[in-house]
């Protein structure tokens, strides 16, 4: 029997939890090759690399709890467990970030040399990598700083070069001239994924164009409208020819009008009747390109009429719409106006301004070719989605893919490796920046200012961080065992990761997929700066507990589904970390030492001691835990982490403490098995309450290992 000092007192969390993590970097176990004893399995999780430009959030912190979870119980179990942690440059979303801190500072971007620009961010993501990383250690993350990445590390550009030039080189890979959509505000295009669809209310505007009614919510984009397209069965428009001209008034005075029969048209929609306007509507567009018809710009990148309109040149649209409409009212152009239409319209997802439609050239990635095999593995079950809902949710996006603009014109991120041709426009990979001729017409080139779509890079992540092809860790830690991440994400980033590790590797980089949900205020809000409710997990941990935090972030929460984090329930969850260190001070002073040589033997009904019985208490309360044992370690295997946490509280609780001990101060026999049950508890408790367990631990009698090493409770 021992005492303690310690014990004595409250359990302290910040007396103790930033000793213990260093205590645990000191001894070197979070890298594998350190690891002791004989592993032969690998289990590997890439961490999903924060953005580098602000602080971790509490869904930063569900992040790394459960794949600490992970990784601790693997590590235990015997396996080379790599958990390696990194920084994402964020292209667009740290540029927007950045550029709000020069409008506090006065400044704009446009203002200022993009040399320079990239350097002023480059400086503020790594003083917020520094941050970030300090931030991570608090959460009790037992990753391997010595690989840590960042995705402009030089080995990660090279093979994001790399991938490009495979991808041209095999016709996935092309520059067009398309549609795209397009943020007057931050100036740069997007795909079609990081547009919000919005439901609103507009006034919809019925037109006379001729002898036909025409319908829109954007009468400021008809200024170039010279083309009537129906469908060729619809019979009220039977004696319209394809092709046919027709002369009427329009906004600026008389135009020629061309018919163009068209089977996309819906003629149950309005009158059956529509004009286009191919450089502003996506619909348009491919009806222009099937009929080879003109296509003329309207509004300009910062969405603002151009001459065409005439009078109302230099207008933003919303300024000339009504402006316009009196005008057509004038002209008797208006049959009339809808004020209550409900429709969707598309905004930018950082700053909600609407989309502007716009035609460039811009380098796309045809992803049926990439899609298709995934699909495959899907549907054979190569790839568990955890929940299962997810693998029906991927499938419908996949099998409705579409090519991904992958430019973007910032500042920030990885430069398209790539020259145009300054007569054809063409454009081609040049890795070395050495080629200064159009390899098709023989014209002068220039380099690409764009950037890549931040996700186009992230989505070589899994193995770009080990070092494909060639290094030792890709060798052995590739594929990865899961990847954990957000579900809102499935498609920007998952999918994205899927497709190109599979096309590059020949190798599904995951084959598990764990996804949580939203981490939601304690009134079950979404958090938001704009709110106010945005949840810094380093004030919780300082208040509470990183345990308790943690496992309050996991009991409850299965996966898929969004967590009200409440400060009720992390105080109870302190006060159950205060209950393990209540326990351990009553066990150090009442058990008995542990005779040597004892170990953890499932499969045998047998005492710790070796007899066969101290009493049928004691061997229920042997068997009792045998079948706990079992019972978490199968959850832990299957990715039901709410459910291992649940039962080892009950146990510690209401098992342990309310029957075993309380049993063993009146019975003797009782009192010798509470030191071993106690010290096994220890062991399945510490993935999820690590600094506590590790402290109790170092406490035991005879504990020469650190506890994040020592064998789990299995054989």
């Amino acid at each position: 029997m021992h005492e303690n000092e310690e014990l004595k007192k409250p359990y302290n969390p910040t007396e103790h939890e930033d000793l213990i993590y260093k205590k645990w970097e000191e001894s070197g176990f979070f890298n594998p090759d350190n690891l002791p004893g004989e592993r032969g399995e690998s289990f590997t999780i890439i961490m999903p690399p924060t953005n580098a430009n602000g602080n971790l959030h509490a869904g930063h912190g569900l992040v790394m709890t459960i794949e600490d979870i992970m990784i601790r119980f693997n590590r235990m179990a015997g396996k080379k467990t790599l958990w390696l942690p990194g920084n994402d440059h964020a292209g667009f979303e740290t540029q927007v970030v950045y550029e709000k801190e020069l409008e506090k500072m006065g400044r704009s971007r446009f203002d200022i040399p993009p040399k320079k620009l990239y350097k002023e961010i480059w400086d503020f993501t790594q003083n917020n990598r520094s941050n970030i990383n300090s931030q991570v250690k608090k959460m009790g993350s037992s990753c391997d700083w010595s690989r840590e990445k960042f995705t402009l590390d030089e080995d990660i550009v090279k093979t994001v070069y790399q991938t490009f030039k495979k991808l041209f080189d095999d016709d996935l890979i092309y520059r067009g001239k398309r549609i795209i959509s397009w943020c007057p505000k931050h100036q740069t295009s997007f795909s079609d994924l990081e547009i919000i669809d919005e439901e609103r209310i507009d006034k919809f505007y019925y037109l006379k164009y001729g002898p036909f009614i025409i319908g829109t919510t954007r009468p400021e984009t008809k200024f170039g409208d010279k083309y009537v397209v129906m469908h060729p069965n619809d019979k009220r428009y039977a004696s319209y020819k394809d092709g046919q001209k027709i002369d009427l008034e329009w906004i600026n005075g008389p135009i020629t009008a061309t018919v163009v029969k068209d089977e996309s048209i819906d003629m149950e929609f309005g009158t059956g009747v529509m004009t286009i306007t191919p450089w502003h509507d996506a619909v348009d567009f491919e009806i222009a390109e099937r009929h080879n018809l003109d296509k003329e710009q309207i509004i300009d990148e910062r969405g603002r009429l151009l001459p065409i309109a005439g009078e109302f040149a230099g207008m933003k649209i919303t300024e000339a719409r009504e402006k316009m409409i009196e005008k057509l009212k004038l002209k008797n152009l208006v049959e009339k106006i809808d004020d209550n239409y409900k429709h969707n319209v598309k905004l930018c997802y950082k700053c909600n301004s609407l989309i502007e439609p716009q035609i460039k050239s811009q380098w796309f990635l045809k992803m049926r070719p990439l899609a298709e095999p995934i699909i495959k593995a899907i549907e054979k079950k190569e790839i568990k989605y955890i929940p299962e809902h997810y693998e029906k949710i991927s499938l419908h996006w996949l099998n409705n893919i579409i090519d991904w603009n992958i430019s973007r014109q910032i500042t920030w991120g990885i430069p398209i490796p790539a020259k145009i041709c300054e007569k054809c426009g063409g454009g081609f990979p040049d890795l070395e920046n050495k080629i200064e001729t159009c390899p098709k017409c023989g014209k002068k080139t220039r380099t690409d200012g764009d950037t890549f779509d931040t996700w186009f890079s992230s989505g070589q992540w899994p193995f770009a961080s080990l070092g494909y092809p060639n290094s030792n860790d890709f060798k052995t830690f590739y594929p990865t065992q899961v990847m954990e991440t957000a579900g809102e994400i499935i498609f920007f980033w998952v999918a994205r990761m899927l497709m190109l590790g599979l096309y590059i590797t020949g190798k599904l980089p995951f084959n598990a997929v764990y996804l949580h949900g939203l981490v939601l205020d304690a009134k079950g809000r979404k958090m938001s700066k704009s709110k106010n409710n945005v949840i810094n997990p380093l004030d919780l941990t300082s208040k509470y507990g990183t345990d308790a935090l943690r496992i309050a972030m996991v009991i409850g929460n299965t996966p898929g589904t969004s967590l009200a984090l409440s400060e009720d329930k992390l105080k109870a969850y302190k006060h159950f970390a205060n209950k393990i260190w209540n326990i351990a001070r009553f066990v150090l002073e009442n058990a008995p030492e542990l005779p040597k040589g004892v170990f953890w033997d499932r499969g045998s009904l047998k005492t710790p001691f070796g007899s066969d019985s101290f009493g049928e208490e004691n061997k229920k309360y042997i068997e009792e835990f045998n079948a706990l044992v079992i019972d978490v370690t199968g959850d832990m295997e299957n990715y039901r982490f709410y459910l291992a946490a649940e039962k080892l509280y009950h146990y510690t609780w209401h098992t342990f403490a309310d029957i075993i001990i309380e049993e063993s101060k009146t019975n003797e026999n009782t009192k010798k098995i509470l030191m071993f049950l106690f010290r096994e508890q220890l062991k399945l408790l510490h993935p999820f309450m690590p600094f506590i367990t590790e402290k109790i631990w170092s406490m035991l009698p005879d504990t020469k290992n650190l506890l994040m090493v020592e064998k789990w409770p299995t054989n």
